[in-house]
């Protein structure tokens, strides 16, 4: 009796694991068209010479050799790092403090959370072309509040000692994904450790740096991963501000004023698409993407770090 009723129980277990890949069959087929097989190819077009209008060639190492050789890739990665570690930092300490702002109860908290986030949400494209038009150095705004309090402005998108400080201003702009997060992390610190320290005579700064940031750690150190790895995709922006500045044309293929807003991304983009270069191209991708995962790992460690110690565990 027992037999045929573990025959009916495989069946049926079969039955649902078909059914559950006949589900996850459309996302698995465009997982491999879409993602494995051009991963897969760029890989082996980073080993070729290989345009449009040619077949690839193998040229071996060929193209990872002229990496290490060619100064406006050492360029771009400066800028995508100076992105990276400057503006990340920044982006996060203005996140978490509108978060502990936020945090606190005031009349129109909401409405303040709703404003303080919609700028995250306007498309990118629309919100760099106002900045540029708020970056102008006879009427953008900016240059005129500075004008108000008795400073020169710069020229901002064109003195290429400002431009990079230019997209830090402009990327402060839309934390409000960011703050949301660390209001979560925020709301979920438990009540009663600030009750235990005010009990021993603690004030605001004291609870901050030992309840507070302590418990929000690794989430902090879990978005700064993030923002990092999206640092390294910074494209949009510099794209949109040298097509306004050049008119689209030809010029665009350039990294601003003195390649001082040539990024990473940029180049390879401009590599590829310009100068018609896909094999060149793809090795910056890989090379690109050893970058990222280095870091990552480090971050990754870090956090791991942090938890031990008991920052936000115990």
């Amino acid at each position: 009796m027992s037999k045929p009723t573990g025959i009916k129980m495989k069946k049926s277990e079969r039955r649902d694991n078909i059914n559950g890949f006949l589900f996850a069959l459309p996302w698995i087929v465009g997982f491999i068209c879409f993602s494995l097989i051009p991963l897969l190819t760029s890989f082996y077009y980073s080993f070729t010479s290989f345009n449009p209008v040619k077949a690839p060639e193998w040229v071996g190492l060929e193209n990872y050799q002229y990496l290490f050789k060619d100064p406006l890739v050492f360029k771009s990665l400066k800028n995508t790092l100076f992105m990276a570690f400057v503006s990340t930092p920044i982006n996060l300490f203005i996140a978490m403090l509108l978060a502990s702002l936020l945090n606190s109860r005031f009349k129109g908290r909401g409405v303040a959370r709703t404003i303080f986030f919609m700028p995250s949400i306007i498309p990118m494209i629309a919100a760099t072309m106002v900045w540029i038009w708020m970056f102008d150095p006879t009427y953008g705004y900016i240059n005129r509040v500075l004008d108000i309090i008795g400073i020169n402005g710069p020229s901002w998108l064109v003195n290429p000692a400002y431009t990079k400080w230019a997209l830090v201003l402009m990327g402060t702009w839309c934390t409000g994904t960011t703050m949301l997060i660390c209001l979560a992390a925020l709301q979920n610190v438990p009540r009663s450790y600030y009750e235990s320290a005010e009990i021993d005579g603690a004030n605001a700064i004291h609870k901050f740096f030992r309840i507070t940031l302590p418990c929000v750690a690794p989430v902090l150190v879990y978005q700064a991963i993030l923002n990092i790895i999206n640092a390294f995709q910074y494209f949009t922006q510099v794209y949109v501000i040298i097509n306004a500045s050049s008119g689209g044309g030809s010029s665009n293929a350039s990294g601003g004023p003195a390649n001082s807003i040539l990024m990473y991304p940029l180049y390879l983009f401009n590599t590829a698409f310009s100068y018609m270069k896909m094999g060149r191209a793809s090795a910056m991708a890989w090379f690109l993407f050893v970058i990222v995962c280095v870091l990552t790992f480090i971050m990754t460690k870090v956090t791991k770090k942090i938890s031990n110690n008991g920052m936000g565990g115990e």
